[in-house]
């Protein structure tokens, strides 16, 4: 008892009594170097950065609302503790987002972090993510920097790789016979990145034209591509960006003449819910459809449907799996968050049944899973949406793995 009260005293003097996880860990860390026990979070404090405004909202709102969805239907808890989840917008841009990070971590004292969509937003925070070893969840983007030599314990993502889903259309567009394609993609890491894993696979000519991130009018752009006369197009686009292109190159009648391709996040459901018919019959990768056949996934999709009225998006699908990713490591730790080396251990194990099926691991925290081709169709009920279509790559791991120095 005498040494509790010591180190109450202490924890107290550094400030760390003005919010409850704070002083637990802080009793924590000098409970261990005393060799005794230490008390697991009596709550755990959640913050969810992500796009709520811009181009790019209703990605950010479909984070937002998946998370919010799984914490709902278990009783507001994660892992069986009271959730506290603080929610802030990115907008897209780097320094609000940096902004909102460091107000998380440092005045909020967040336990847990997720909800970045853009790798512009997620890499210029990464710094004061990993200083403080916060672990962090992505939900969508998963950037080169982190899934190579510069991996880190403290990131997972239950997403993809960036290049992983392009690179699924590119082998597409191969198998195809196509000879001479032309990439648009927003000029930031993730849209580079996107145009690089399509170039990965696709072993024809292609040429990359890049516009601004958040740009609604592609005037420019689509003369461009007229102008090349490729043989077909591919197109990473994502929310708002997409849906306003989409327009402008049926208007422009240039379906006519060059086959679109795009990953499955410029034909999502959060897209298609802005274009009509304009994708009909398009092709797209991704790793998860709505109707892909398992217990997790149906009940996702239905309860999603149920909450909110719309189909869910792959982005809320994976921002759902990264609250089930917190539940089972908080479970499989009992509480004990603060205890860093045994939560990445439970992170790492992954004990949870994803909505996309088996879910596992590599050593550089990217999945490795499987990839699909998705077909935009007009169902039975008259709703533009996908179907999934067949499977491109089975257990398909990143190309940086092999970087990352973590087992």
């Amino acid at each position: 008892m005498r040494h509790w009260m010591q180190l109450k005293i202490i924890c107290d003097l550094v400030g760390a009594a003005r919010r409850p996880s704070s002083l637990t860990a802080c009793l924590a860390a000098g409970l261990i170097g005393l060799g005794l026990p230490a008390q697991a979070l009596d709550r755990v404090k959640v913050g969810l950065v992500t796009t709520l405004s811009g181009p790019a909202a209703v990605d950010g709102q479909d984070v937002r609302d998946a998370f919010q969805l799984f914490v709902k239907l278990n009783g507001d808890r994660l892992g069986g503790l009271p959730v506290d989840l603080e929610i802030a917008d990115d907008a897209a841009n780097s320094e609000t987002g940096k902004q909102a990070v460091e107000r998380l971590i440092k005045r909020d004292h967040v336990d847990l972090l997720t909800g970045i969509i853009f790798s512009n937003v997620l890499l210029p925070s990464w710094a004061t993510i990993a200083e403080s070893s916060t672990f962090y969840v992505s939900p969508n983007t998963g950037p080169a920097d982190l899934a190579g030599e510069h991996c880190s314990p403290y990131f997972f993502s239950t997403s993809w790789q960036n290049e992983d889903i392009p690179a699924a259309m590119g082998q597409h567009v191969q198998d195809l016979g196509f000879k001479y394609v032309v990439g648009l993609a927003p000029n930031y890491p993730g849209g580079r990145e996107t145009l690089a894993g399509f170039k990965r696979t696709f072993k024809g000519k292609f040429e990359e034209i890049y516009s601004r991130m958040g740009q609604l009018d592609y005037a420019a752009e689509l003369t461009q591509m007229r102008s090349l006369k490729p043989d077909a197009i591919f197109v990473f686009l994502p929310g708002g960006m997409g849906i306003n292109f989409l327009k402008q190159y049926t208007a422009a009648g240039l379906g006519r003449d060059l086959r679109l391709f795009v990953p499955g996040f410029t034909a999502d459901e959060d897209t298609l819910r802005g274009t009509g018919d304009t994708l009909l019959g398009a092709i797209n990768s991704s790793e998860w459809a709505h109707d892909m056949d398992n217990a997790a996934n149906k009940r996702f999709v239905s309860e999603f449907q149920k909450a909110y009225g719309r189909l869910p998006s792959m982005y809320a699908a994976q921002s759902y799996d990264a609250a089930q990713l917190f539940d089972g490591a908080i479970r499989d730790v009992k509480g004990h968050v603060e205890d860093k080396a045994a939560f990445g251990k439970a992170m790492k194990a992954a004990h949870f049944d994803s909505v996309r099926g088996p879910f596992r691991f590599n050593n550089n925290h990217m999945p490795i899973q499987d990839y699909y081709l998705r077909v935009v169709i007009r169902d039975s009920s008259g709703r533009v949406t996908n179907r999934l279509l067949n499977r491109i790559y089975a257990n398909h791991a990143d190309s940086f793995a092999a970087s990352c120095a973590m087992k």
